[in-house]
């Protein structure tokens, strides 16, 4: 029989500030490489609930080269009206159970190291002007993700609500080195874009496709509901377009399924999965008049592949308290 077998449990306010912007970026990185090598990854999967309202959903990747296999699975409304994240680990070779990590603080870093990736893989190499759909937690994980793989110069935020885009233009703008500054449209949001980032809770797109500049690259975010989009049907129509699982345009990637259901795009419009890319297996950008597209969804390739650079870190900084956890050969007994 084998032995009961110890893992990590590292709480919220451990995990929060224990990896930098470019160090989540490093790992997701990392994490994608072992994707587009083949390691197995599916979408989430998501159920709802009326009464009360809420939503349980979570997703699942092995990640071999990363040394980790794991779930990310959230609670979000129901009776108490909040959410809550378990990012439970296992090592990839021998399958035991490693660490668990209160997992919400990670949540915007490692999303938006994912959309960093997906910047520095498609947008052009001296892109510097990025516009800012969204004023929250995401957006402020992108947008601090993105400054670390391009030297921006300037950052236009639009948000529908003036008071918070206007306060977040004033928090960005004392933390990058970009100026940062509040727009009062999203055509002035465009206006002269490199990137754009869409990091936002809206169901019907936040700017016109026709409206893009040559040249621009877009990451969405902030749907994963095949119903529900931030981007139009025509922004995907004109860009190359990348998904970070390419299974997405069948289940949760709204704007592709909404661009094929207008007879725009057919599945073969889908260029490559974000891993793909990463390890060459398909060009990123090849004309620098290209339009690209990233449609994040949130996988747990990037959530693994933070968690375990976390929970690396934590076992260096001595953080966490170990807790057992019981083998089946031990514990599976019908006694």
């Amino acid at each position: 029989m084998s032995d009961a077998t110890s893992a990590l449990y590292v709480r919220s306010d451990e995990v929060d500030g224990l990896l930098t912007p470019a160090e989540y970026v490093d790992a997701v990185r990392e994490g994608y490489r072992d994707r587009g090598n083949g390691a197995p990854a599916e979408p989430r999967t998501a159920l709802f609930n009326d009464d009360p309202a809420g939503m349980l959903t979570g997703y699942m990747a092995i990640l071999p080269t990363v040394g980790a296999m794991g779930s990310y699975t959230y609670a979000a409304g129901f009776g108490d009206e909040d959410a809550h994240f378990l990012l439970p680990l296992f090592d990839a070779e021998s399958g035991r159970p490693t660490a668990v990590l209160d997992g919400a603080s990670l949540n915007p870093f490692k999303t938006g190291a994912t959309g960093a990736v997906a910047v520095d893989e498609l947008a052009r190499p001296e892109a510097s002007s990025v516009a800012v759909f969204g004023s929250g937690p995401q957006a402020r994980g992108q947008l601090r993700a993105t400054a670390t793989v391009r030297e921006l110069d300037a950052v236009s935020v639009y948000s529908p609500t003036e008071s918070h885009r206007t306060a977040f233009a004033a928090e960005m703008d004392d933390r990058l080195d970009a100026a940062v500054s509040a727009v009062r449209s999203p055509p002035d949001a465009l206006s002269g874009a490199d990137i754009v980032i869409t990091a936002t809770d809206a169901t019907e797109p936040v700017f016109d496709g026709d409206d893009l500049e040559v040249g621009t690259h877009v990451t969405a975010m902030g749907q994963y509901h095949p119903r529900h989009r931030e981007i139009d049907a025509e922004t995907v129509a004109r860009a190359t377009y990348v998904p970070d699982l390419r299974a997405r345009i069948h289940q949760d990637a709204a704007a592709f399924i909404q661009a094929r259901e207008a007879g725009l795009v057919e599945d073969e419009h889908v260029h490559a999965e974000l891993g793909d890319v990463v390890v060459g297996e398909r060009p990123g950008r090849t004309d620098a008049d290209e339009i690209t597209l990233f449609d994040s969804g949130g996988t747990a390739i990037e959530t693994v592949a933070a968690g375990a650079r976390i929970e690396e870190r934590a076992r260096a900084q001595g953080l966490g308290e170990t807790i057992e956890m019981s083998p089946a050969s031990l514990a599976l007994t019908g006694k």
